[in-house]
């Protein structure tokens, strides 16, 4: 059953500690069924009741689950291996369009910025028992919330979106609760409910963001949070249109007592208007993060919500880092309010990359999807045999499997680097690779 791995231990948390470093080391690989927990007590010579409870620490951290008379298994994606680890080793000479990056040419320079902040916090210094976000930021981030209509509330800054995502999450649930994710959906965010020992049901999704349909029968079985992206889903681009947001708050009116997140991750990269649901149940949260137009190392995004749920986060964080840095905070207000970076151009020049590829894609009969933000998702009917066979032509693309769980298998490219010409080469190493699909929904 273990092949050569022993489980070993006295106490619950040495045995659980244990087969977590097993998975984490690949000793224990994914779908490796566990003993039944009286067998494994007898050989450990502890009571059951030992085992049941290192059995339960691990479903917990999302490492094995258990279905019923079938036994314990690793997860097929445990939360101790990662969904960054599902990619592929770009070779010398290949061109990696897979890593998800914004394009570094369309970021701005950060040394005025922060000399600016450094300047300001040598004439101001920050001292404990201030408040924990700065004042210009917070009123730049409410403004903006409000010309979107996103309903007013006390604003947090966190470290970046899955920092707040996280926080939320804990705020309000319990390790055995279920989560309802888009599937396809952010590998980050479908490895970190797990790892929190949430459980998680797919819901399918289209051009035009969530479908309503599987909204609601993951909410009426049982399902006690959902988080949707309001525009430039990753990985397939999706946007929430003024019709399914309709749709979807009219689900959600039916169940109100559940907790909404939203993310909106292409906040000054995309140019379509932004349709929250925010307000339609009495527990929501909504997260902007400055990464995709400033850059990925400016680890910061700006939460809102209800607030029961900012007062929760705001005193878990006071009691953990305390706050994001505030040097930080006024590097991004001086990005904000200096014009750093024209959201409309950066949105225009994605769309305009994201169109030459899906147009190049359809005149091959290969279907594409990117109604926004930096990448293209193709479904395909075979990931593995794709994703070999563009390497092998000089393509590195990004694996479905890091986006999925249910869903139909696909690819995503990242249009960031590409230039005018690159666009039919690729096109044809792609049609080449996964020949013309029917048309389909990518549910």
């Amino acid at each position: 059953m273990l092949g050569e791995y022993r489980i070993t231990g006295r106490r619950a948390a040495e045995i659980a500690a244990g087969v977590e470093s097993a998975v984490g080391s690949g000793d224990l690989v994914p779908g490796q069924l566990l003993p039944p927990m009286r067998e494994l007590a007898e050989q450990l010579g502890v009571n059951p009741n030992t085992v049941a409870a290192a059995y339960r620490t691990l479903r917990e951290r999302g490492v094995i689950e258990t279905a019923g008379r079938r036994g314990s298994r690793v997860r097929p994606k445990p939360a101790t291996t990662g969904r960054e680890h599902i990619r592929v080793e770009v070779p010398d000479g290949v061109r990696d369009v897979a890593d998800g990056n914004p394009d570094p040419t369309l970021l701005p320079g950060l040394a005025e910025a922060f000399a600016v902040a450094a300047g300001r916090t040598d004439r101001e210094p920050v001292r404990y028992g201030e408040a924990a976000v700065e004042p210009e930021l917070e009123r730049i981030a409410r403004a903006d919330l409000n010309e979107d209509g996103v309903p007013g509330g006390p604003v947090v800054v966190t470290s970046g979106s899955l920092d707040a995502i996280e926080r939320v999450l804990t705020a309000h649930l319990k390790p055995g609760d279920t989560v309802a994710l888009e599937d396809p959906g952010w590998g980050s965010l479908l490895d970190l409910a797990p790892a929190l020992g949430l459980r998680t049901v797919g819901v399918g999704v289209d051009d035009e963001g969530p479908l309503p349909d599987d909204v609601r029968r993951a909410l009426e079985t049982g399902a006690r949070a959902l988080i949707v992206t309001d525009r430039a889903q990753n990985p397939t681009g999706a946007v929430v249109s003024a019709a399914r947001a309709r749709a979807l708050r009219a689900v959600l009116e039916e169940h109100p007592q559940i907790l909404l997140i939203e993310d909106d991750h292409g906040h000054r990269i995309v140019d379509q208007p932004l349709h929250p649901l925010a307000g339609v149940t009495h527990s929501w949260a909504f997260v902007r993060s400055v990464a995709k137009a400033y850059g990925p190392d400016l680890r910061l995004a700006v939460l809102t919500g209800d607030p029961v749920t900012v007062d929760r986060v705001h005193g878990r964080q006071r009691l953990g880092p305390g706050w994001v840095s505030r040097l930080l905070q006024k590097a991004v207000v001086h990005l904000c309010t200096s014009g750093a970076v024209d959201a409309a151009a950066v949105a225009a020049e994605y769309g305009r990359r994201r169109d030459a590829l899906i147009d190049a894609l359809g005149r091959r009969g290969v279907e594409a999807y990117g109604r926004s933000g930096m990448n293209v998702w193709i479904p395909v009917p075979d990931e593995t045999g794709a994703v070999a066979r563009l390497l092998h032509a000089g393509w590195a693309v990004a694996p479905g499997a890091r986006f999925r769980m249910s869903a139909p298998p696909g690819i995503r490219i990242t249009v960031s680097t590409l230039t005018p010409d690159d666009m039919e080469p690729l096109a044809d190493a792609v049609a080449s690779a996964v020949g013309p699909a029917p048309a389909r929904r990518y549910v």
